[in-house]
């Protein structure tokens, strides 16, 4: 069987159009995870920045002000002298789990930002249970924590790992009860769908006037998983040192951190989906499409102003949690986790069914 060159040039050509297809379709698949991870790096800069900041004006104090324009280059400088220290293992510990666990807290928060939405159909992945798969991604991040400390091999940071987990279990269930309340209101649990419900009234449409209890055991429940004062128990540094990151030191000493600000950042952006409307402005959607025509434009410009208002709404909301840290003072064991069981879950309980009722009555 003889077969013609050009019929052989045909299939060589055919076979490398096929290979460049397959090479742009994965450079375009890479393309907005690589920016989502990018933006993430700056926003968690924005937030150390942020909190030196308010921190020393509210201590009436400097905050930072040679690495760079005022500061702003102090948690890169930070980052880049954690990375270049040594990194020192126990002696009796398990090293798997003392290297495995910093991982785990970090990549764990990562993976939620797949579902949050930054601007109109500009999210990741679009999933119809995307704040129920935040809450369960989010649930393994104290297991990374409570690895952390067995395999130290230290009393303290184990303590700080147990610590950890029963902080994240006592306030992970009013955090849910609330995030179904919303999915009730909005019929849905996608954060897209969720983000489209409060924009028919504008200002007044937002979950924050339907939801106010719901608003507030939100708020409590997702400071006390972030580990945030006056819920930081795991790392109480009058009892436990430094609990379960007590013998880390480097680059893994610095995932702690980094995890606690993605922490932080992933929640206020939650935050801002299921309570202040995401990227919808003030002004009701029927004036909005009559007049500006916002929520009509398309390409960079649209995707832009989705994403600044959201981010506008994140920061603003930033400045509870972060004013928060320096005026209240550590609870104790116990009251955190009275105030967990005992209050904000039968009052998330009944929010829930007073949520139900009234969808009920309104069918």
């Amino acid at each position: 069987m003889i077969i013609d060159t050009l019929e052989v040039q045909d299939i060589d050509s055919f076979s490398r159009m096929e290979l460049l297809r397959e090479f742009y379709g994965i450079i375009w698949l890479l393309i907005p995870i690589l920016t989502v991870v990018l933006g993430i790096t700056l926003g968690v800069l924005v937030i150390v920045w942020l909190e030196r900041e308010i921190s020393a004006g509210i201590q009436q104090r400097i905050g930072p002000e040679y690495a760079g324009p005022l500061g702003i280059l102090q948690a890169l400088a930070d980052g880049t002298k954690l990375l270049f220290k040594e990194n020192l293992f126990p002696s009796r510990g398990d090293t798997r789990l003392f290297s495995i666990g910093p991982s785990i807290a970090v990549i764990s928060i990562l993976v939620s930002f797949l579902v949050v939405p930054f601007g109109y159909r500009l999210v990741l992945a679009d999933l119809n249970i995307g704040v129920f798969l935040w809450i369960a991604i989010s649930s393994i991040a104290p297991i990374g924590l409570l690895m952390s400390g067995y395999g130290s091999n230290n009393k303290y940071s184990f303590l700080g790992g147990l610590r950890a987990a029963a902080q994240s279990i006592s306030y992970e269930i009013p955090l849910t009860l609330c995030v179904l309340s919303i999915s009730l209101l909005s019929n849905s649990s996608s954060t897209i769908d969720i983000v489209e419900a409060q924009s028919k009234y504008g200002f007044w449409g937002w979950n924050l006037w339907r939801q106010p209890i719901g608003f507030i055991i939100f708020l409590i429940s997702s400071l006390a998983e972030c580990e945030r004062l006056p819920f930081d128990l795991p790392e109480a540094e009058e009892e436990l040192v430094a609990g379960y990151q007590t013998e880390y030191s480097g680059i893994k000493f610095g995932l702690f951190y980094v995890a606690s600000y993605l922490n932080l950042l992933v929640s206020s952006l939650f935050v801002t989906v299921l309570y202040f409307g995401g990227w919808n402005i003030f002004i009701p959607d029927i004036y909005v499409s009559e007049f500006f025509e916002i929520n009509k434009l398309g390409g960079v410009f649209g995707a832009t102003i989705g994403i600044f208002i959201t981010l506008t709404k994140t920061y603003l909301f930033l400045f509870i949690p972060i004013t928060t840290r320096w005026t209240l003072p550590r609870l104790r064991m116990d009251q955190l986790l009275n105030l967990g069981w005992k209050f904000l879950l039968p009052i998330s309980l009944g929010n829930l069914l007073l949520t139900t009722s009234s969808q009920l009555f309104s069918l």
